[in-house]
């Protein structure tokens, strides 16, 4: 059997189709363009359909199709609430998919899909708890435990990045005041590193980015390898802020794997993961147990969404 998943970013679609074994066999790619939402609706069915029909899979061999959008879902109704960028709004997509295919039909949040794939790749298969940080022009976030979603009373649960760690800090677009994304995703290490070099108009970063339009989240990372002092000190900030977050997840939850994505996340452990490790179990509850929460990096990427969306079914 195969299972077909969808991932509906803001700039265009993706589908996978996975495996019982978890695994791509087939992808399809299109832009986002629609007019209503009944027209969006049909497109989700028609990709699907062809990319079971590309590949030469007969629909009776596709157990269910999974969807992942940027905001809360209703999957017992089969309802997307609303989305970011999107104007989507109360959308009864299963509904509108059955009109074409009357396949076994999944809805899920976006972050909460990678997570899910994330946690079904994850090389240690006693695992049961995982979350998903993903730092990218926010902080996304998705919560696995007992091996399931955690998404709440509402399908709203897991949107760590607006949890308060400055309390009257910088704005947030969500409408709070000092969110974790407004210090620790990677477009917030970027403004902060902007900031430090038009304080330091000697550091190493001009030279390395070529001016404040090339900064981007490596140059604070790359620079403070060749031992500028400013970029130092911003990535200790940076870190130090990513590190409350983070300590504040496992201090809830206590999960047995934190996995972390997005650009920021492919820098060298010993500049990451190692003192992000050390730094979280200062400030965490249960540090002096012999289990800890483990600190990893994501290992799907941008598939990661596509895969959970399939899995969905599961």
């Amino acid at each position: 059997m195969y299972y077909i998943g969808i991932d509906v970013g803001g700039t265009n679609l993706k589908a996978g189709l996975v495996d019982e074994h978890y695994q791509i066999a087939a992808t399809k790619k299109m832009p986002l363009q629609f007019t209503s939402m009944e027209q969006m609706g049909e497109t989700l069915a028609d990709m699907a359909i062809a990319l079971a029909e590309e590949n030469h899979i007969p629909r009776s061999q596709v157990a269910s199709v999974g969807m992942g959008f940027p905001g809360p879902v209703d999957d017992r109704r089969g309802v997307v609430v609303k989305t970011v960028n999107i104007p989507i709004r109360f959308m009864p997509v299963a509904e509108m998919f059955h009109r074409r295919w009357d396949v076994p039909v999944h809805l899920g949040n976006d972050a909460d899909c990678a997570a899910l794939g994330e946690f079904y790749h994850y090389e240690d298969k006693d695992v049961e708890s995982l979350i998903l940080v993903t730092l990218g022009t926010g902080i996304g976030t998705g919560i696995i435990l007992h091996g399931k979603i955690h998404a709440g009373i509402n399908g709203c649960a897991g949107e760590g990045g607006h949890m308060v760690i400055v309390h009257g800090g910088e704005p947030c677009t969500c409408g709070r005041q000092g969110c974790w994304e407004r210090y620790a995703s990677a477009n917030a290490l970027i403004r902060q590193t902007r900031a430090a070099m038009e304080a330091d108009r000697g550091s190493a970063m001009w030279a390395m980015a070529g001016g404040l339009e090339g900064v981007d989240g490596r140059t604070a990372f790359a620079a403070m390898r060749e031992g500028d002092g400013t970029a130092r000190a911003v990535v200790g900030r940076y870190l130090d802020y990513l590190a409350n977050g983070l300590s504040n997840l496992v201090n809830i939850f206590q999960p047995e794997v934190i996995s972390l994505g997005g650009g920021v996340s492919h820098e060298r452990d010993e500049d990451l993961l190692l003192p992000l490790q050390g730094m979280i179990l200062e400030q965490c509850f249960g540090r002096e147990s012999d289990r800890h929460t483990r600190l990893t990096k994501a290992k799907l990427g941008n598939d990661a969404g596509m895969i959970g969306a399939a899995l969905l079914g599961l």
